[in-house]
């Protein structure tokens, strides 16, 4: 299931999503132009659950992130601006594209973009606690933007997203609940997640518990970050429309 559009935002266009794609498509320009350079630069930023399960187990661990390319403590951050390849950044700002102006229209740009980088923070930091064995390096926006994704599922539960839906031999745009297709993306997350669940390698090379634990943050925090309630606003909307 491709997302095309929803009905919750009443701009396509707002300041903060739109910062965050240009800044994520920057970085991935730098890490292109970085050529054979571009695989040290990732392994240096990217997060690696070990590590920081190490960094989370005691404060003494404190020298063992610190000997690393980049502290540990760090590398939630750094994460979220790396990308594997023109197919993981674009999947990625398509999903933030989608669903990112309207939870930033209800909570108002600087709430949203603290709530965004939260939101990556902790779903680094489920990753570490559920793959702390893990040596592959982690990276992608994927753990903020579901949160984003988590917080709008709660934010906007009457909105419907145009879909592109591969159905066998055809291909069919149809409109169906945001709470639906957010419920079938998460319980996709789930199963893969717990499949992996005691394997030293993340499956498919996807981090499942990452999209997991940011999804969960961004449904418990999203309502106590909107200014108003969303839904009353859409209908609102459509009326004047």
């Amino acid at each position: 299931m491709i997302p095309l559009r929803d009905d919750a935002a009443s701009r396509r266009l707002t300041a903060v999503n739109t910062l965050l794609i240009v800044a994520n498509l920057a970085v991935y320009a730098y890490e292109v132009s970085l050529g054979n350079a571009a695989g040290a630069f990732i392994d240096r930023y990217a997060m690696v659950p070990e590590r920081m399960a190490h960094l989370l187990g005691a404060a003494g661990h404190a020298a063992y992130a610190t000997a690393h390319p980049a502290p540990a403590i760090v590398t939630p951050v750094t994460s979220m601006f790396l990308h594997g390849g023109i197919l993981h950044i674009a999947g990625n700002m398509l999903y933030l594209f989608i669903f990112g102006a309207a939870v930033e229209e209800a909570m108002g740009h600087w709430k949203f973009l603290g709530f965004y980088f939260a939101s990556g923070i902790a779903a680094a930091l489920a990753m570490a606690a559920m793959m702390p064995n893990s040596k592959v390096p982690v990276i992608g926006a994927s753990g903020a933007i579901a949160g984003v994704l988590g917080a709008y599922f709660v934010l906007f539960p009457r909105a419907r997203v145009l879909t592109l839906m591969p159905l066998i031999v055809v291909i069919q745009m149809m409109e169906v609940p945001a709470v639906l297709y957010l419920l079938a993306w998460f319980a996709l997350q789930l199963y893969w997640g717990v499949h992996e669940s005691g394997q030293s390698s993340v499956a498919g090379g996807v981090a499942w518990w990452a999209h997991v634990g940011g999804f969960m943050f961004g449904v418990a925090l999203g309502p106590l970050l909107a200014r108003q309630s969303a839904a009353p606003r859409r209908r609102a909307r459509r009326a004047r429309g």
